[in-house]
Formats: C-alpha cells, structure tokens, sequence
C-alpha cells in the first residue's frame, strides 16, 4: 500500500510540473528599480501616417454652410446610406461607405480640389493641405477635420478574445489592445509576443518581451493600423492540446493530492 502512496505522489508531481504554470510565467511586468519607476521622456509616440488602402474621413465646415457643402457628401448620398442602414445594414459599414479611399499611389479623390497626394503624410498634415486649398478662393477659414475609418489590429494565439479590433482613436498602445482583446490567457508567452507591420511597402517584424521594461521605448509599443499581434503560447499549452486529459488535470490533481496525504497518515 505505501508503494501505490509513493507512485502516486510521483505520478501528480510528473502532472504538476507538464501541466501547471509557474508564478513567474504569469507576470507581465518584472518588480522595477527605483530608477525605472521615474518619469522618463516618451520618444517612440510618433505621429501615424496615411498608407496606402486607408480610409479616410474628411468633414470640412465654414461659418458659411451653403459654401461648404460642395466639399462634403451630397445629401443624395446620404439619403441612399440612410436607406441602406433600414435595410440592416449595421453603423459601422454605413461609415466605412463614406469615406475617401487611398489608393495604391497614394492620392484620394476630393470634391472640387480634384485628386490630392495624401499617402505618407499625418492627420495634421492633410488637415493643412486641404485648409489652404480651400482658403485660396473657395472658402473663408475652413475648418477641417480628418480621421482614420480603418484603423484596425488583428490579435491572434493566447489571449481572451482574439479576433480583429477597430479603433477609434487615431494612437493605441500594444498593452491597450491586449485590454481590448480581454487581457493573456494562462499559456500566454509572455517574453515572446511577435508584432507584424506593414509600412511603405515593407513588412516588418518585432518580439517584445513583456516581462521586460524596453517595451516601453520599442517603436511598436504604439501600434499602427493594420498591425498583426500574435501572443504564442508556453509549452504547457502544447501539452494541453496534444492529450486532452490535461485539460482537467489541474482541476482533479489537487483533490488527489488530498486523498494521497490521508491515506498515507491514516498508515501510520
């Protein structure tokens, strides 16, 4: 009898040590020193750029309305949209209809201005371009408003909702969409998260280690629309998905572990 007590003490620490993870695969961030804990000067918080196949929302408004209205959607078009939307027609995709397509090189089509090179250039910089072709001759102190309708990342591997997210905020940290997608997972890698990003025709890769304070500082701590995050996940992962009983392990070995201990005091 004390041969099958020992086995099986030995058999849960073999299941214990393939199908549990440690405390220190858990945390995200490592205990800091006093000098990191300080306020440090964000560098890597640059302004985004338009890129090819973006979408771009452009309202423009004046203190003469009738004057702006040329350089906004017809009120056809928004007659057709709200048609569409009793249809079903969710609010989202009723918003992606209206806005302005760049395309491979990089212009969009405006009312009026006619074709504009937009591709490579911030929010702030549209908004100074289309002001000042306004301003000479069409309209007395335009106000434009630009901002992104596809600015999107897609989360894949150990987190709680994976799937893609669409912003609405033209900045968003890689710690904010890993909120949004429900937090890491247990078997989340925590040292090991790729970032893809396709920038100028370039695709570019990164691993940030989240247990390490340099994320902070990498250049794709602040995502960009259209970046890929994939979260891999710990070996203890693979073993749940390799034998299914591992699955319930964790639930049954601390009861047997219980009854493993009675049994050896009661032969005493």
């Amino acid at each position: 009898m004390q041969r099958f007590v020992n086995g099986l003490l030995a058999l849960l620490l073999v299941i214990a040590a393939t199908g549990c993870v440690s405390h220190e695969e858990l945390i995200n961030f490592k205990p800091l020193d006093p000098v990191s804990l300080s306020p440090q000067q964000i560098t890597n918080n640059t302004s985004l750029t338009v890129q090819p196949e973006d979408l771009l929302r452009i309202t423009i408004s004046s203190l003469n309305p009738e004057a702006a209205e040329p350089f906004n959607q017809s009120q056809e078009d928004s007659q057709q949209r709200n048609q569409s939307g009793s249809g079903g027609v969710g609010s989202l995709q009723l918003e992606l209809t209206t806005g302005y397509f760049v395309d491979d090189a990089g212009y969009i089509d405006f009312p009026v201005l006619g074709s504009l090179d937009v591709g490579g250039l911030t929010l702030s910089e549209i908004k100074e371009l289309i002001a000042g072709r306004l301003a000479d001759g069409y309209l007395k102190d335009p106000v434009v408003n630009v901002r992104f309708l596809n600015f999107k990342v897609t989360i894949l591997g150990e987190v709680m909702a994976p799937g893609l997210l669409r912003l609405s905020n033209k900045r968003v940290t890689l710690l904010e969409a890993l909120g949004m997608a429900g937090d890491l997972t247990n078997y989340a890698n925590r040292t090991n998260v790729l970032i893809m990003r396709e920038d100028n025709g370039e695709r570019t890769f990164a691993r940030l280690n989240l247990q390490n304070e340099d994320i902070f500082s990498s250049p794709y701590f602040y995502l960009e629309q259209n970046d890929v995050i994939y979260v891999e996940p710990i070996e203890a992962r693979v073993a749940t998905v390799a034998d299914p009983l591992q699955r319930i392990v964790g639930y049954a070995s601390a009861a047997l572990s219980l009854v493993s201990i009675v049994i050896a005091l009661a032969l005493r």
